[in-house]
């Protein structure tokens, strides 16, 4: 998969990139089925393991699973993604030739009726986060307007991480936007879209009848801090434990 100057050049500007057609249609029919099958994974989808996460219903509110994070470690398919050579190429390009190592990996199954994500930066004010980190999305499912595409801000991320960093996570307000400069990422299964750590997203809710899953891989150069992905989930699940204790949930476990 060949990039171009102009398409590294785009990614710089806006702070997203979006590359159709990177993966096969019987390729992403098999991770569609993987994903069916994680999805009846029981004996791991309890709200307090760490792995799993929840969305509440947007009109029911209805607390269900949406994700597990991570997943790679529940699937060889999911693992063969996440380093896929097309993937680790295309970031090697925006990294200017550098090695991209995995931080972080999570299935969003986003099922009808899910909330999606209010306004945010993924990027976490710890002295451990990588500055470089990026994300890309790899659609499983079609997704657009109706089930929750997830809807970047141009440009924002020249403006650096716009919350404080004091290591927890922030909603930013609208007012830190300019809601005219969104881009909603309608992706096919096949495509790639990367979006920056400073680059402000979000998602509404999932109005169709169908799941909007999507593979969100995130990565960090190799200059910057090096392979990081076991410690971050170290680091990620005492964190969750801490934030579980302040509403009384003390019997968290990961597995």
């Amino acid at each position: 998969m060949e990039i171009s100057s102009a398409l590294v050049d785009r990614y710089l500007a806006d702070g997203f990139l979006v590359v159709r057609d990177v993966f096969a249609a019987d390729e992403m029919a098999e991770v569609a089925a993987e994903a069916e099958r994680l999805f009846t994974r029981c004996d791991l989808i309890d709200q307090n393991n760490l792995r799993c996460r929840w969305q509440n219903h947007y009109q029911t509110g209805e607390c269900r699973f949406d994700a597990f994070d991570p997943v790679i470690d529940l699937s060889p398919m999911m693992d063969r993604i996440a380093h896929d050579r097309r993937i680790l190429h295309l970031l090697g390009e925006l990294y200017y030739g550098e090695e991209a190592c995995l931080f972080k990996d999570k299935l969003i199954f986003k099922p009808p009726g899910a909330t999606g994500y209010a306004l945010h930066q993924d990027f976490i004010g710890w002295d451990s986060f990588p500055e470089s980190f990026v994300t890309v999305l790899v659609p499983i499912d079609a997704a657009d307007e109706e089930n929750g595409c997830t809807e970047v801000f141009r440009g924002y991320h020249r403006q650096g991480y716009l919350s404080a960093r004091d290591g927890d996570y922030h909603e930013l307000p609208l007012s830190a936007i300019d809601e005219s400069t969104g881009v909603k990422l309608v992706l096919s299964p096949g495509d790639l879209a990367v979006f920056g750590c400073m680059t402000p997203h979000r998602s509404s809710p999932n109005r169709s009848q169908t799941w909007r899953r999507q593979l969100y891989l995130s990565y960090n150069a190799l200059s910057d801090v090096g392979e990081l992905r076991e410690a971050h989930y170290k680091e990620f699940h005492t964190w969750l434990k801490g934030k579980y204790a302040e509403f009384g949930k003390h019997d968290t476990y990961f597995t």
